[in-house]
């Protein structure tokens, strides 16, 4: 089984106290024999979980960091990221993989939902919020992830009642969830599973999700 090595996470370890391109260049075998360590690992998850799901894309991120618009010039990222997105417009959610030295974990759910989708979403919770709050009340997931993470309005949003009782869901602008592992677990021959067993752990928060975005309000389908 192909695993993630203490020698991958000592590699990002030497890249965050070396991050420049002396160090990037010279270092150049290093730098391609650990990242293709890390993109076959991460195409061992997404084969496993095409079993279970429709995975439209799956991409590992740059290493390089846009710089354009930061204060921080570092060139190099401090971890390595791996993304899979489900098949639209049927299927909704996203699962994300994050391995960073004493900073890793897995994530899914609507990181960056358009206005019209945050929207949809909002009206369907101010209709009745019964529905995302048993899944978020059940066992398994908090378990798994504890909470419903994401960044909220500090007041209700626009054109929502500022005392509606589902106020705590309507503030919400991102819907996730965080599950976070120390350095033995992501080493361990354990973690792939673990992986596996999260991601299906979000998949009742994925299917009320695509429930909503494939009708409108009145619970019309919007696709044959």
């Amino acid at each position: 089984m192909n695993v993630i090595k203490p020698s991958n996470l000592d590699f990002l370890k030497e890249l965050r106290l070396n991050n420049n391109r002396e160090w990037f260049t010279d270092h150049k075998d290093k730098v391609d024999s650990n990242l293709r360590d890390f993109k076959e690992y991460f195409f061992q998850v997404e084969q496993i979980m095409q079993e279970h799901d429709k995975i439209e894309k799956a991409r590992m991120y740059r290493i390089y960091r846009d710089v354009r618009f930061s204060k921080d010039k570092t060139p190099y990222k401090r971890h390595v990221g791996f993304q899979m997105s489900r098949l639209k417009p049927l299927l909704r959610g996203g699962y994300y993989i994050h391995i960073e030295p004493g900073n890793s974990f897995i994530a899914g759910g609507l990181f960056e939902p358009n206005k019209e989708d945050l929207l949809r979403l909002r009206q369907e919770i101010a209709i009745d919020d019964l529905a995302l709050r048993d899944i978020i009340a059940q066992e398994s997931f908090k378990k798994y992830f504890g909470k419903l993470s994401g960044e909220e309005l500090k007041t209700g949003p626009r054109d929502f009642p500022k005392d509606h009782p589902s106020l705590d869901l309507l503030k919400k602008k991102q819907f996730y969830v965080v599950r976070y592992f120390d350095d033995k677990t992501v080493c361990s021959e354990e973690f792939l599973d673990q992986v596996i067993q999260s991601f299906m752990a979000m998949r009742p928060l994925f299917d009320y999700f695509s429930e909503v975005f494939t009708h409108d309000k009145n619970g019309t389908p919007l696709y044959e």
